[in-house]
């Protein structure tokens, strides 16, 4: 099995969020953690980052039914 390792630049490309965020989100063990590459290296599994994505509640802007309301009118 041919497993791909992410950096930490592709991890925040890949799931649109910046540094800072992924170390809060791990920190409350919300995000895996990476896994050690060397002495100043860090490195996520491809497949537990694409295993995070899949495991993510879809946006309510994604459902066709908030899509479709309007804004409230202001009088």
């Amino acid at each position: 099995m041919n497993t791909r390792i992410l950096r930490m630049r592709e991890v925040m490309q890949r799931i649109g969020l910046s540094r800072s965020t992924i170390y809060k989100l791990m920190e409350n063990d919300d995000f895996p953690r990476p896994m050690k590459l060397g002495s100043q290296a860090i490195g996520w599994r491809d497949a537990d980052i694409e295993a995070w994505i899949e495991s993510r509640p879809l946006s309510s802007l994604s459902r066709p039914e908030a899509r479709r309301r309007k804004p409230p009118r202001l009088l």
